[in-house]
């Protein structure tokens, strides 16, 4: 209960300081939005571009863990996870309040739990994020960001976007490393303390999720009649 309370928490007073305390919205915001959606970047830094398009990849990466933690859920996920695709962190915090803890995967997977289960979606996640941000690094104007962070409110927001992502990941990274019979507590927190590569490099070395049938389940939750 202590945890719901706390992601609500963290929810209400994110949406609270992103709308009243947050630098207020520039004139030209929704046509960058327009142009960083589209590939128009010519005049935009590339510090920009590089945290905007990280900022689609986050929901990518945890589309592979709540995906299949909804699977075992009352609540359904995918309305979660698609609109994180829009606004982060906002549509993730209250599933996270939402969800219950499970351990256990159950049933098979379908053609789109494969793909997001696959290593070969974690290795294609992680070469996108590290051209990205060797693009970002090399290319970009920090003191332009910066000033940027402090007048704009669309690139303010989303860099804190980006830390509660970060921040938040080891809320589901127990449980899915369990379900994968994967218990090692030193792993699990250099995961956890590496911002983006930590989750990265977990989605490229997890070990595939076991399958369990509901009629094997059964069968052993039968009592034995003597």
């Amino acid at each position: 209960m202590l945890q719901k309370i706390i992601y609500f928490s963290l929810w209400i007073g994110f949406i609270t300081y992103a709308f009243f305390l947050a630098p207020p919205n520039q004139p030209d915001t929704f046509e960058l939005i327009k142009n960083l959606s589209t590939g128009q970047w010519q005049g935009i830094n590339p510090l920009v571009i590089a945290l905007f398009n990280i900022m689609g990849i986050w929901p990518l990466i945890y589309s592979a863990v709540v995906f299949i933690d909804g699977r075992v859920q009352k609540i359904p996920a995918w309305p979660f996870a698609s609109v994180s695709f829009v606004v982060g962190a906002f549509a993730l915090l209250p599933y996270l309040a939402l969800r219950e803890p499970n351990k256990q995967f159950v049933g098979q997977k379908n053609a789109f739990l494969k793909l997001l289960d696959s290593r070969v979606t974690g290795v294609f996640l992680t070469v996108a994020t590290v051209i990205l941000v060797a693009y970002g690094l090399r290319a970009g104007d920090w003191e332009n960001f910066v000033q940027q962070w402090h007048t704009s409110r669309f690139i303010h927001v989303m860099s804190l976007d980006f830390c509660f992502l970060s921040l938040l990941f080891p809320s589901l990274l127990g449980d899915d490393m369990a379900r994968r019979s994967w218990i090692n507590p030193l792993l699990f927190w250099v995961i956890a303390l590496i911002p983006l590569f930590g989750p990265l490099i977990y989605l490229c070395v997890r070990p595939p999720l076991p399958e369990v049938r509901v009629e094997k389940i059964s069968s052993q939750q039968k009592p034995v009649s003597n």
